[in-house]
């Protein structure tokens, strides 16, 4: 948005695309999650075919529409049979800011997931976002969306894509490792989001060939037979990974698990399980953070015992 600083006339470009266009709007709302996601859930009842997103500042800060979400978002269509298609927008990633603005909540999300009520993604590339979103208003049915967005990403100078990317791709539950030979992988991580920057950035300098990085971009439904391909193509790989910045006892894992026979059997590269999403202190943050991508490259620094 743009303001004219005599008349104070606000510019909004997105509604100067093209005459046959929408209209696009931001509202800067109260700190109420609970009020505004109900609102936001009512609107998108009202109007399916308007794309709804409600941005959360921090991920955790929809902890206070912990009820939107339990009583209708993710229960609504199990209990009267109604579609809707509101979009959550939670920041989300181990970027040292402290424990009320790293997580948010990934576990708590997937518990709610079943019978395909939600969808549930964590996106690596702003292609991957833009056809989610895309395939969110294309569909001839409404379910709720969840999009964990790390905010680093925003300003990430590996997190970009081609015009080739947004004009005729299509959404990826789960992305390859192009970067990888696979008849010499020995390594095979599976992780989500943000992580997967920092691990690549470790890869790189340690000229590490033998370790492939798998995306699972969507969670909820999660890419079962997609993982076990992958799984089929490094059979070379002899040391299977799941990695994940939460701790032990949140984010992803559990979910793997339940969802995954064979994650029963992967490595698990996590922090240790803790009562706080992270750390107060940002100097333990990173220590933490660091001792998991450590882990993740060599078995023999096992943060867990």
């Amino acid at each position: 948005m743009v303001k004219v600083e005599d008349s104070e006339e606000e510019i909004l470009l997105l509604n100067h695309l093209n005459a046959s266009q929408g209209d696009f709007y931001i509202y800067n709302s109260l700190l109420s999650e609970y009020g505004v996601v109900g609102f936001d859930y009512g609107y998108a009842m009202a109007s399916p075919k308007t794309l709804v997103i409600w941005e959360a500042q921090f991920g955790d800060f929809s902890n206070g529409a912990q009820i939107m979400l339990d009583q209708y978002i993710s229960a609504g269509e199990d209990k009267w049979k109604t579609q809707n298609g509101l979009v959550m927008l939670l920041p989300h990633g181990y970027e040292g800011q402290g424990a009320e603005h790293s997580s948010a909540r990934m576990e708590r999300y997937l518990q709610l997931c079943a019978k395909d009520n939600m969808y549930v993604t964590d996106c690596t590339t702003p292609a991957n976002m833009f056809h989610l979103l895309r395939r969110q208003m294309k569909s001839n049915f409404r379910k709720p969306l969840i999009v964990f967005t790390p905010k680093s990403l925003l300003r990430h100078p590996k997190c970009v894509s081609t015009v080739e990317e947004f004009s005729n791709g299509s959404f990826k539950t789960l992305i390859d490792d192009d970067q990888v030979t696979a008849s010499k992988v020995k390594t095979l991580v599976f992780l989500t989001g943000k992580f997967y920057y920092d691990l690549d950035e470790k890869r790189e300098e340690l000229k590490r060939e033998d370790v492939a990085l798998v995306r699972i971009e969507q969670l909820f439904p999660l890419p079962a037979e997609e993982i076990r391909k992958a799984i089929k193509k490094y059979n070379k790989a002899d040391d299977i990974v799941w990695a994940q910045e939460e701790p032990r006892n949140m984010g992803a894992y559990s979910h793997m698990l339940m969802h995954l026979d064979e994650a029963k059997t992967f490595r698990a590269a996590s922090r240790r399980p803790y009562g706080a999403p992270a750390a107060g202190s940002s100097t333990r943050s990173k220590k933490r953070h660091q001792e998991v991508i450590d882990y993740v490259f060599d078995k023999s620094k096992n943060n867990q015992r």
